[in-house]
C-alpha cells in the first residue's frame, strides 16, 4: 500500500498521534484489553443518567451474560425505547464499561434506554459463543421489558466495528429464530466479511488503526480457522448470508480510508436489493474509529447523522 496520510481529513490527524499504530497479535491482547485505550473522555454529569447492572442467563449452559442498563434520570414510570449496544474490539477486545461516556451521552440526547452487553471474547471464546451471548442478552431484555419499563416494539441494535459485525449477524439470527423481533440495526463501520482478508486489497484503505494484519488476527481468533475459506456460516460473518430479505431497517456508515469500506458498501447494496430500508453514509478522509474525535467536522457530522437516524427509529418511524 502506498501511503494514504495525505487523504486523511486534516482535522483527524491529531487522533492518529493518540492511537498506537500496531498490527495486532496474541502478545498485544493485554494492551487491546487495557482500560482507557480509546480516548473517549470522562463521564460528565453522571447525575443525569442512571446506571444499573443486569445479568442474563447464558444459552445452553453458557455463563451468565453481564449487561449495563442506562436510563435518563427521573424516567421511572415512563416506558422508553431502547438501544441494545454491542461494543467493538476486533472480536478480541473491548468492554461495555469502556463506552460509558458515549452511552450516557446517547441516552441523554436521545431520551431512550440503552443496554450494553459484555459478550465473551475470542480467542478464548470463538464463534458462536460471543454471538450467542448477544442473543441471550437480547432475549432476556425482551422477556423482561415490562419490568424494565422498555417498549419491546422499539428495541433496536447498534454496534461499531466487530460490534457492528455481531449486530448484523444478530439481526440475521433474530430473523431466523423468530422468537422476537427488533426494530432496527445501526452498523457503524461494521466488520462483516472475513473474505476481506483474502480479497484484492483496496490500495487506499486500511493503513490506519485497523490494518489487514490485525483483521486477519481478529477473524482467525473469532472463527477458530483461517479466514476467507469455504464453509464459514453467515452467523459468523454476516456478509456470507445469501438472503438478506426480512431484516429490519438498517443504517451503515464508514470512512473512505477504513479497511471495511468495500465490504460495508457491498452489504448496504445487498440490503437495498433485498428490500430492506437502508441508509448509507460514507465520510471522506475518515479512517477506522474516526468518529471518536470530539471536534473534527467529519466526526461531528457522522455522529449527528447516526443520532438523527436513531431518533426517527426509536420513535418507531
Amino acid at each position: 500500500m502506498t501511503g494514504t496520510r495525505h487523504l486523511v481529513d486534516p482535522e483527524l490527524l491529531d487522533l492518529l498521534e493518540l492511537w498506537p499504530a500496531v498490527t495486532l497479535d496474541e502478545s498485544l491482547l493485554p494492551l487491546v484489553r487495557a482500560p482507557g485505550r480509546i480516548p473517549l473522555g470522562e463521564v460528565e454529569n453522571p447525575e443525569r443518567v442512571d446506571k444499573r447492572a443486569l445479568t442474563a442467563p447464558g444459552r445452553d449452559g453458557a455463563p451468565d451474560v453481564p449487561m449495563l442498563l442506562y436510563r435518563p434520570a427521573g424516567s421511572a414510570g415512563t416506558v422508553l425505547p431502547c438501544i441494545y449496544h454491542i461494543h467493538g474490539g476486533g472480536y478480541v477486545g473491548g468492554a461495555a464499561v469502556t463506552l460509558e461516556p458515549v452511552h450516557r451521552h446517547m441516552v441523554e440526547i436521545l431520551g431512550c434506554a440503552l443496554v450494553s452487553v459484555d459478550y465473551r471474547l475470542a480467542p478464548e471464546t470463538p464463534f458462536p459463543g460471543p454471538l450467542e451471548d448477544c442473543y441471550a442478552g437480547l432475549a432476556w431484555l425482551h422477556a423482561h421489558a415490562a419490568e424494565l419499563e422498555i417498549d419491546p416494539a422499539r428495541i433496536g441494535i447498534r454496534g461499531e466495528s466487530a460490534g457492528g459485525g455481531l449486530a448484523a449477524a444478530l439481526a440475521l439470527l433474530v430473523r431466523d429464530r423468530g422468537d422476537f423481533t427488533i426494530a432496527f440495526q445501526q452498523l457503524i463501520y461494521p466488520m462483516l466479511d472475513d473474505r476481506t482478508c483474502t480479497a484484492e486489497p483496496n490500495p487506499h484503505a486500511g493503513e490506519f488503526i485497523w490494518n489487514s494484519g490485525s483483521n486477519r488476527f481478529g477473524w482467525r481468533s473469532y472463527l477458530g480457522t483461517e479466514p476467507g475459506g469455504e464453509g464459514i456460516p453467515p452467523y459468523a460473518a454476516a456478509a456470507r448470508a445469501e438472503d438478506l430479505a426480512g431484516l429490519p431497517p438498517a443504517f451503515l456508515s464508514s470512512g473512505t480510508l477504513d479497511l471495511f469500506i468495500d465490504e460495508d458498501l457491498a452489504y448496504a447494496a445487498r440490503l437495498i436489493r433485498a428490500g430492506v430500508p437502508t441508509e448509507l453514509h460514507v465520510y471522506p478522509g475518515g479512517f477506522h474509529g474516526f468518529n471518536v474525535h470530539k471536534t473534527a467536522g467529519v466526526s461531528v457530522r457522522s455522529n449527528r447523522d447516526a443520532d438523527d437516524w436513531l431518533k426517527r427509529h426509536l420513535k418507531g418511524g
